[in-house]
């Protein structure tokens, strides 16, 4: 009900951090230093002494004391112990260190500057350390930093503060004003130093709040803002905090029962407060005015008695009592058994790190359960999700996609209940068919009857009808049939949409390889800027492109899509060399190839048959289909059409044995002189003339060295070499990152890479440099295949050419092909440029061989090395 006005609070919090944060420092720096007299709020109106140590009676410690206070020290220890335990699973180094930092900043220092405030004397924290140890609870300050970690931008920091606040603010309201009652009994206690304490308690509770509302969420939205002001722009915790935007509202919304039950108790204690402190004040009025006299006999001290009473104050911190000793012991066992049992006991639970209790949160507390390894090779105690079932949850922005697995790789599986025995071969079979199916047996059922070949491990995913249910079952049994000692640990398989995978890109699934994705650029492309995405694992390759794309701002690359058209080369055979001969003469006629055209354009909107190459050795035809595909690739539309295209023939020359619908002679994945010639898939050329002072600004060499070292290097050499399409410096690394990322098929890169690089010099003067990149056989597409998984079409729609261009079909894989040929540009302009200047050994050695951080590729000659040369 009143959301809005704490939404509108933490808004205002998180928007102006600075002046939040200056404005409390300035408030508690003051308050520290106002020199107040004591107030006299001594819960004993017959001492006028207030909370200070040099008070009657508060010296002499009874048993009484004594007891209360080494009982509220211990459980303060414990309980502190506890919560560090807790929030240490979290895994989170940023929710850990902003929590726990503020919690005991605002605990400590802001409550400490109140006390001083109010005219009590700082050696009473002596014992409220302890008793504020109770007080501090990370979970609310935890979660406020879960809501900020999980924006990916500083306004949706913001934004996600505000909510925070909006959702924990009525629940820490009344919290607050239930622990301050409740505390406040405490002052009615009649043991001295306890109810010193919880005077000191009912303040810092307060205090906690305020400063909660206010100071921390300005810190959470200054750190994250300042974590963010990198180069790249983005946030630092980007990595760690994913997990973090599977944060449910309803796991936050408070219980009305409870929150009922905290209203009616808040009441209650109002009720005997006002009772309690209404009879202290009529007593109060009974006495001499005299009695409550307490700020003179301050004034009477002199300057060795101010002395005697210091130094009093330092013994009472050094004095070593009885209940010293006890915390002392406490406080060592904790440690021994944290320092040498803790992270053994961590590592046995917990064998994959990363799935740790936020990832529990992930996929539903409910659902995991801790199991026993079935074999030595096992690891001991593992969390394993129960049965894998999927948890309906509120769908997030962008889909979470692990970078590492919780694999269970055991046999054991239960739905939260004690494990149960197997159905027998014969009753899981009856229940396998009946209308339940599958999805009634459990996982270590549905493995017996794959391994009695009553369910085909290829088909668990349709069998079992949950495709990530699926999965895990067939790593389960290839885990026990392989004896893989848990080798699938860290390949992840969580959270994936296997549903676009299955059918048409992989079967047999045991999982998904994230590959890390950097951006190139931005690239001046045809006028246009374009960043470029590159699945890589080679350091410094991206980093190298960069550096080539920001040598071509200034003058830009042009390019041209010269030939467009992929290929399918079936084999077909003749009982002699004069019926193949004789097929050969009939299919190049124009008015039979128009009627196999006709044929094969008829199997697809999209394919059309452009022309026809034929090879004929012995009795043999080798005949080259050719035709475009739209926006997609086209390997299964041309072999569909040439099927259909060589069932026409067969009506003419009926002796004609048709032997595979691929011979070689498209030529597909291997390396082919006819794709260097004739061109396969687009056929693209760049060009671009680089002014000479960015050659030797930027490039770091000069037109002439760059000139020479292509001709012998990429020109002679590759001669010298017989290379076949491969007059370049390191083509293939750019276009297989790039096919990667976008969802092609890395093993085209074979003829995708043929590359030609040229370069001369330019100008008037030939001090400029004219660079070109002639790429005749580029197999690509924008529909189909690897393009649909989300990943991939990312990729595709960052460059602007995601599915089927609708306006003009062909286009966008038209573009994404010149986005190619322009990028593998940059990347020789870069490789080439280091060559030159002699800096790719030294770049490889500081890079390629140093540890991962240090490498730092971003700037001067050091980032020109990536490329195999």
């Amino acid at each position: 009900m009143v959301g809005w006005l704490f939404r509108a609070h933490g808004e205002l919090c998180a928007s102006h951090p600075w002046e939040v944060i200056v404005a409390t420092l300035t408030l508690t720096v003051c308050m520290l230093t106002v020199d107040q007299r004591p107030l006299g709020l001594s819960p004993d109106p017959h001492m006028g002494c207030g909370w200070r140590h040099d008070c009657v009676g508060l010296e002499d410690y009874n048993a009484a004391d004594v007891i209360v206070m080494t009982l509220i020290r211990c459980v303060a220890i414990l309980y502190s112990y506890y919560q560090f335990c807790h929030l240490q699973k979290l895994g989170s180094k940023y929710i850990l260190g902003i929590a726990g930092l503020f919690t005991v900043f605002s605990s400590f220092v802001f409550s400490s500057s109140v006390i001083n405030f109010l005219g009590s004397d700082v050696s009473d924290l002596k014992d409220a350390l302890f008793f504020f140890l109770l007080l501090i609870d990370l979970s609310k300050a935890t979660v406020l930093a879960q809501f900020a970690l999980s924006s990916r931008s500083q306004d949706e920091v913001k934004h996600n503060i505000a909510h925070g606040i909006a959702m924990l603010g009525p629940t820490i309201t009344l919290d607050t004003l239930v622990e301050t009652l409740v505390i406040g009994v405490g002052t009615l206690s009649g043991v001295r130093r306890l109810e010193v304490l919880c005077c000191f308690a009912c303040m810092s509770v307060v205090v906690n709040y305020i400063v909660f509302m206010t100071f921390y969420p300005a810190c959470l939205s200054l750190i994250l803002e300042l974590s963010r002001s990198g180069e790249s722009g983005q946030p630092a915790w980007q990595d760690k905090s994913l997990i973090m935007r599977a944060l449910h509202e309803e796991d936050q919304k408070p219980n009305p029962v409870v929150q009922r039950v905290k209203v009616i108790m808040s009441a209650g204690l109002m009720l005997v407060h006002a009772h309690s402190r209404w009879s202290f004040a009529s007593e109060a009025e009974d006495l001499p005015v005299g009695n409550l006299v307490t700020g003179n006999s301050a004034g009477s001290l002199n300057g060795t008695e101010d002395t005697m009473i210091f130094q009093g104050y330092i013994l009472k911190w050094l004095t070593v009592n009885a209940d010293h000793i006890v915390i002392l012991i406490l406080l060592l066992a904790l440690a021994v058994k944290f320092v040498f049992f803790e992270v053994k006991d961590e590592l046995t639970k917990c064998r994959p790190s990363e799935y740790t209790g936020a990832h529990k949160r992930l996929m539903g507390v409910e659902g995991w359960v801790e199991v026993s390894g079935s074999s030595p090779q096992a690891e001991d105690i593992v969390s394993v999700p129960c049965e894998h079932k999927s948890v309906q949850t509120e769908e997030p922005e962008e889909p979470i996609h692990q970078t590492a697995s919780s694999e269970p790789l055991q046999e054991d599986d239960s739905k939260g209940a004690p494990p149960t025995e197997d159905r027998s071969v014969d009753e899981c079979l009856k229940v396998y068919k009946s209308e339940a199916g599958a999805r009634a047996l459990s996982d270590s059922e549905v493995m017996t009857l794959v391994a009695c070949g009553h369910v085909p491990s290829h088909q668990l995913e349709k069998v079992v009808g949950d495709p990530e249910r699926g999965v895990c079952i067939r790593r389960k049994i290839l885990n026990r049939t392989a004896n893989l000692h848990g080798a699938l640990t860290h390949l992840p398989y969580q959270r994936y949409d296997y549903s676009k995978v299955m059918g048409a890109c992989c079967e047999n699934v045991i999982g998904y390889m994230p590959v890390p994705v950097g951006v190139a650029g931005p690239l001046l492309l045809d006028g246009r800027l374009v960043h470029v995405p590159l699945a890589t694992t080679e350091g410094c390759l991206v980093a190298s492109t960069n550096r080539g794309s920001r040598a071509l701002m200034r003058c830009g690359v042009t390019s041209r899509v010269v030939a467009d058209g992929m290929t399918r080369g079936p084999v077909v055979r003749f009982p002699n060399i004069s019926r193949a001969s004789e097929a050969m003469l009939w299919m190049q006629a124009p008015q039979n190839f128009s009627a196999m055209k006709e044929s094969f354009n008829s199997t697809s909107r999209f394919a059309r048959l452009s022309k026809i190459h034929i090879r004929i050795a012995g009795r043999y035809l080798f005949i080259r289909f050719v035709a475009t595909t739209g926006d997609a690739m086209g390997m299964n539309m041309l072999s569909k059409g040439t099927e259909v295209a060589l069932e026409f023939v067969q009506e003419t020359f009926s002796d004609m044995e048709i032997l595979s619908l691929s011979g070689n002679f498209c030529t597909d994945k291997k390396p082919a002189a006819v794709n260097w010639i004739e061109g396969r898939g687009k056929s693209v050329v760049c060009e671009a003339v680089v002014p000479a002072d960015v050659v030797s600004s930027i490039l770091k060499t000069n037109v002439q060295a760059l000139v020479d070292v292509n001709i012998t290097k990429n020109l002679i050499g590759s001669a010298v070499a017989g290379s076949v399409g491969g007059f370049n410096a390191h083509a293939a690394n750019v276009v297989t990152a790039i096919f990667i990322a976008t969802g092609q098929d890395p093993a085209q890169n074979v003829g995708s890479s043929n590359c030609m690089t040229l370069m001369e010099p330019w100008g008037e003067d030939g001090k400029d440099l004219y660079v070109s990149c002639t790429m005749p056989s580029i197999e690509i597409g924008t529909v189909g295949g690897g393009t649909v998984l989300p990943p991939q079409a990312a990729c595709l729609e960052m460059l602007g050419v995601r599915g089927a261009n609708k306006v003009c079909p062909g286009e966008n894989a038209n573009m994404l092909a010149r986005i190619v040929c322009g990028t593998v540009l940059a990347g020789e302009l870069s490789l080439m440029s280091a060559l030159a200047a002699g800096h790719l050994v030294r770049s490889h050695l500081q890079h390629n061989r140093a540890s991962t951080g240090t490498s730092d590729c971003g700037a001067g000659s050091l980032a020109s090395c990536k490329g195999k040369s």
